[in-house]
C-alpha cells in the first residue's frame, strides 16, 4: 500500500469493477427484505449541480441496507423539465440569432430532444464519479413511451373521475416564456414601486398598476368601512384618458380598509383578488393586457406598448389632465416574478387544464396523520401537513411545445372536448363531428414527475412493481417538499391506492463557507466534480454529511472537504499499518495470550456498531458517521494500537489479527459514507475479486 491514499488510482477502476459484477443491479428476492428508492431525476438540460452531490444521502442508505442484506433498488432517471429544457435551449439559439419561432412544432421538438439526448450520458458519468450505486438497467427517462403512456392514463382517470377540469381563470403568464405557471412556480420577491392616487369620480384610490385602468368593471370597498357606505350598490361616473365612463361601487370584505384610502379600483382580468371579487360579484373580465406583454386595441392610444413604457406614459398624460393626486415614490411590496427568465408574472384570464386538488390533497394529509408516511427529520411534519391543508387547484397545461403533450381534442364544430389516453378519437362523441383538434399545450413537468415512483416500477415490469412498491423512501431537498413531495403523495395514492413511498428524507441546501445561497451572480458557486478531482469522492460525500444537524443546510468550505481527506487518509494507514504487520509476522511464531485490551476493543467496537446501527435506522447520518469516526480514529487509532504496539513487537499475532478483524468491521460501517477507500483497502487485504459490498454488517 502506498504511503497515503491517491483517490485518483482507484476510484473509476472500482466503479468499473462493481458495474462488470453487477453489484448495482437490482433482483426482487422473496428470501430478502425489499428496499428500494427512486432518483429525484436530474434535468437533462446541462451538467450535475451542486444540489446534486446531495445524491449521497440515498447512496448511503442503499448501500447500508445491501450490508444488511437487503434487495436493494435505486432506479435513475433524468427528466426532461419542460419549460427549464426549453428556456435552456432558446438561450443557445438567441447565440446562434435564431428564436423558437424559427422552426415547426416538430422541428423545435426535436432539436431539443436531441440536445437532451446528447446530455443524459454526461449526467450518468458525473453521478458515476460520485460513486453512486444505481441500477443503470433501469435507468429512464421522462419521455419514454412507456412513461408517456402511464401518464396519459393518469390524466384520463383523473379526468373521469371529474378530478380534471377545464376553465377560463386567471393564470400566472410570464409573457418572456410564453407559457402559465403554477403558484408554485412563481418567486415573489420585495421591490419599491411608486403607488399612484388617482382621481376615480368622487374618490381617490391607490393602486401600483394604473396601466390596468382600461380594464376596471367596478369600485371597492370593504362593507365595514363606514366612510363609503353611502356609495355602495351605486354607479359613479370616472373622467377618464378615452373619456368618461361609469362604473358601480360594490363591497367586499377582500378590501383592506388600510391600504391606500381604502377605496380599489377592481381589474378581474388583470389581478388575483380582483378576479375572486369579479366571481362574487358577477363583474365583466376585461383584458387590456395580451399574452406578448403589450397592451390591446381596449386602450385607445396605447394598444402595442410594452407594460413599463405604457405606464409611464399613461401616468404622465394622467397627470396632464390632473387625474393624479399624488404619488408615494417609496412603496415597498411583494412582486411575483417568473423563477426561470425573472420577468414580472402577469395575471392574464386563459382558459386551461386544472386539478381539483382538495379531494387528493385530503387523501394525501390522512397519510400523514395516519402515519402511513412518516417524514424525516420530523420538524418538517407540520409544514407538509400546512402544504397540504392550503393547496389550490393546480393548472397542468403549458404552453410549450418541450413536454408531453395533453391528450385532449376540441370539436371543431360544438367545442365539445374529448380526452383520451393518447390515441386520436375518431369523432367527436357529442356530436360525431370528425374534425377535432388536439390542444397544442404540453403537461406541466410537475404533473408528469408526481408519477415519477409508481410510473418507473410500472415501466421496469410487474414482478419489480410488486416487490419494490411502495418504495422504501423519498429522499430530496425541503426547498421541493410542496412542488414535488405532496404532489407525487396525492397522485400516487390516487392511482395505485398505496403510498408512493413509506418515508420522506429531507436533506437541507447546500452553501458556501459564509452560508450565503451560492449563486453564479455572487462568484461563490462550487463545482462538485472539481471538488471530487482536488479531494476525491470520499472527501467530498462525508464532508456533506460529517457534523450536519438531520435536515439543516450545509456550509460547504475547502477547509471542511480536507478535513475528511485526512480522515480517508487515516483509514488508508491504519490499514497500511496493519498489513505491513501481516506481511512482516505471517502466520509463525503466533502467541496467544487472551490480551485483555484486544477484548476490551472488541467490546468497544461491538458498542459503537450497536450505536451506529440505531442511528443509520433513525435516518441520523451525521450521528452514525461521527460515531464511526470517533472510534476508528480516537479511539481504534489513537488509543487501541498505541497500547498494543509492545504485543505486535512480541509477535502477537493473535493481537494483530484481532486488530484486521476490527478494522475491517469498521470498514464495512464506514463504506456507506466512503465507498471508494473501503473497497480499495478491502480489495489490498482479500484481493482484487472481493468487495465489501458482498459483506454482511
Amino acid at each position: 500500500m502506498d504511503k497515503t491514499f491517491n483517490p485518483q488510482k482507484f476510484e473509476e477502476k472500482i466503479y468499473a469493477f462493481w458495474e462488470k459484477n453487477g453489484l448495482f443491479t437490482a433482483q426482487p428476492d422473496s428470501k430478502k427484505k425489499a428496499f428500494s428508492i427512486i432518483l429525484p431525476p436530474p434535468n437533462a438540460n446541462g451538467d450535475l449541480h451542486l444540489g446534486h452531490a446531495m445524491f449521497v444521502f440515498e447512496d448511503v442508505m442503499i448501500r447500508y441496507h445491501k450490508l444488511q442484506g437487503f434487495a436493494t433498488l435505486w432506479l435513475p432517471g433524468t427528466d426532461h423539465a419542460g419549460i427549464e429544457t426549453q428556456f435552456v435551449y432558446e438561450k443557445q439559439l438567441k447565440k446562434e440569432g435564431k428564436s423558437r419561432f424559427d422552426f415547426s412544432r416538430e422541428e423545435l421538438y426535436k432539436m431539443i430532444w436531441d440536445f437532451t439526448q446528447s446530455n443524459k450520458p454526461n449526467i450518468k458519468e458525473q453521478l458515476k464519479k460520485l460513486g453512486f450505486a444505481m441500477d443503470w438497467s433501469k435507468e429512464k427517462f421522462t419521455l419514454d413511451d412507456d412513461i408517456i403512456r402511464i401518464v396519459y392514463q393518469t390524466f384520463k382517470k383523473l379526468y373521469d373521475k371529474d378530478l380534471i377540469y377545464r376553465a377560463k381563470r386567471l393564470v400566472n403568464y410570464c409573457t418572456r416564456c410564453g407559457t402559465s405557471f403554477s403558484d408554485l412556480e412563481v418567486v415573489h420577491k420585495e421591490q419599491t414601486d411608486p403607488l399612484y392616487y388617482l382621481k376615480y369620480g368622487p374618490f381617490v384610490l391607490a393602486t401600483t398598476r394604473p396601466e390596468t385602468k382600461f380594464g376596471d368593471t367596478a369600485v371597492a370597498v370593504n362593507p365595514k368601512d363606514k366612510r363609503y357606505m353611502q356609495w355602495v350598490g351605486k354607479e359613479i361616473e370616472v373622467e377618464g384618458l378615452l373619456g368618461k365612463f361609469k362604473i358601480k361601487v360594490i363591497a367586499d370584505e377582500a378590501v383592506d380598509p388600510e391600504f391606500g384610502t381604502g377605496v380599489v379600483k377592481v381589474t378581474p382580468a388583470h389581478d388575483f383578488t380582483d378576479f375572486e371579487i369579479g366571481q362574487r360579484h358577477n363583474l365583466e373580465m376585461k383584458q387590456v393586457i395580451d399574452f406578448d406583454g403589450r397592451l390591446n386595441e381596449k386602450t385607445g392610444p396605447y394598444k402595442g406598448m410594452r407594460i413599463a413604457a405604457a405606464r409611464k406614459k399613461i401616468v404622465e398624460d394622467m397627470q396632464k389632465k390632473g387625474l393624479i393626486e399624488k404619488i408615494d415614490e417609496q412603496y415597498i411590496h411583494r412582486v411575483g416574478v417568473c423563477y426561470r427568465s425573472g420577468t414580472v408574472i402577469e395575471p392574464l384570464p386563459f382558459e386551461q387544464w386544472y386539478i381539483k386538488i382538495k379531494p387528493l390533497a385530503d387523501q394525501a394529509l390522512n397519510l400523514v396523520k395516519t402515519e402511513e408516511i412518516k417524514i424525516y427529520p420530523k420538524r418538517f411534519n407540520k409544514i407538509l401537513t400546512d402544504i397540504l391543508g392550503n393547496y389550490i387547484d393546480w393548472n397542468i397545461s403549458r404552453q410549450i411545445v418541450w413536454g408531453i403533450r395533453i391528450p385532449a381534442w376540441k370539436c371543431k364544430k360544438c367545442n365539445e372536448w374529448i380526452v383520451t389516453e393518447g390515441e386520436k378519437p375518431g369523432k367527436c362523441s357529442k356530436c360525431s363531428n370528425p374534425t377535432l383538434e388536439q390542444d397544442p399545450d404540453t403537461f406541466d413537468t410537475w404533473f408528469s414527475s408526481a408519477q415519477w415512483p409508481f410510473a418507473t416500477l410500472q415501466a421496469a415490469g410487474s414482478d419489480f412493481y410488486n416487490y419494490f412498491y411502495p418504495t422504501t423512501i423519498m429522499e430530496t431537498g425541503y426547498d421541493i417538499l410542496r412542488a414535488w413531495v405532496a404532489r407525487m403523495m396525492m397522485i400516487g395514492f390516487f392511482i395505485t391506492k398505496k403510498v408512493p413511498f413509506k418515508n420522506i428524507y429531507l436533506h437541507g441546501m447546500v452553501r458556501d463557507k459564509h452560508g450565503q445561497k451560492m449563486s453564479k451572480s455572487k462568484g461563490n458557486v462550487i463545482n462538485p466534480l472539481e471538488k471530487v478531482k482536488q479531494f476525491g469522492a470520499d472527501a467530498w460525500r462525508a464532508s456533506l454529511i460529517f457534523g450536519i444537524k438531520d435536515g439543516a443546510d450545509v456550509s460547504l468550505s475547502d477547509e471542511r472537504i480536507v478535513g475528511m481527506r485526512n480522515f480517508a487518509n487515516k483509514i488508508w494507514n491504519i490499514g497500511r499499518f496493519i498489513q505491513i504487520g501481516l506481511q512482516e509476522k505471517g502466520k509463525a511464531g503466533k502467541v496467544k495470550n487472551g490480551n485483555p485490551k484486544l477484548t476490551n476493543l472488541s467490546k468497544e467496537f461491538e458498542t459503537a456498531k450497536k450505536t451506529y446501527i440505531k442511528h443509520m435506522d433513525l435516518y441520523h447520518f451525521s450521528k452514525a458517521l461521527d460515531v464511526v469516526y470517533e472510534f476508528l480514529w480516537h479511539r481504534f487509532a489513537d488509543f487501541y494500537i498505541e497500547e498494543l504496539k509492545e504485543e505486535l513487537k512480541n509477535g502477537n499475532i493473535e493481537v494483530l489479527e484481532g486488530l484486521e478483524r476490527v478494522y475491517t468491521d469498521t470498514l464495512k460501517l464506514l463504506h456507506p459514507f466512503m465507498p471508494f477507500v473501503t473497497e480499495a483497502v478491502w480489495q489490498t487485504f482479500y484481493g482484487d475479486s472481493s468487495s465489501i459490498m458482498k459483506e454482511k454488517l
